[in-house]
């Protein structure tokens, strides 16, 4: 079995139901062995007047490859009805895989860990609740140590997350 981060966000629709379904689908690939809490986030890049999202992340244990595994989180995106327009736009679901173990891989359709996720704040900080000591393979930076120094700089893009109770 392989450790799979996944992050998970949403702000079309109901975002809440989404990643409450997100959740539940992903256990269909594997095992999901922890799940964060739910952070409400301004939106960061796309068009402006997005509605904010809901984030989490959760860990899933599990028998699929990498790249199975990314087109298996696509194919959960499509089902809930996900229609990719434009880069960083609002969407109903968004299932990213974050980091796989502790592979490091570059292909046009995958890069491993995700290149913006230790830039992230609204990625970390959920990510931080259930895996705070995994370690970025090329630098060694935990997430925790990374949520941490985004926060001490005022949080990602000036903005602070809001846990949702």
């Amino acid at each position: 079995m392989s450790r799979a981060l996944i992050a998970l966000g949403a702000n079309l629709g109901d975002p809440q139901a989404a990643l409450h379904w997100a959740t539940k689908r992903l256990d269909t690939l594997g095992r999901v062995t922890a799940v964060s809490g739910f952070y409400r986030t301004k939106p960061v890049g796309g068009p402006s007047n997005q509605p904010d999202y809901l984030n989490a992340a959760l860990e899933l244990e599990t028998t699929l490859e990498p790249l199975p595994l990314l087109r298996a989180l696509l194919a959960l995106e499509a089902e809930y009805g996900r229609v990719r327009q434009e880069r960083w736009g609002a969407r109903v679901l968004d299932l990213d895989l974050i980091a796989y173990d502790c592979a490091v891989l570059n292909t046009p359709e995958l890069t491993l860990p995700h290149p913006r996720a230790w830039e992230r704040l609204f990625v970390l900080e959920p990510l931080s609740e259930i895996a705070p000591h995994y370690a970025h393979p090329q630098t060694g930076q935990t997430v925790a140590q990374a949520a941490a120094r985004l926060a001490g700089e005022g949080g990602a893009y000036g903005f602070r997350l809001n846990r949702v109770p």
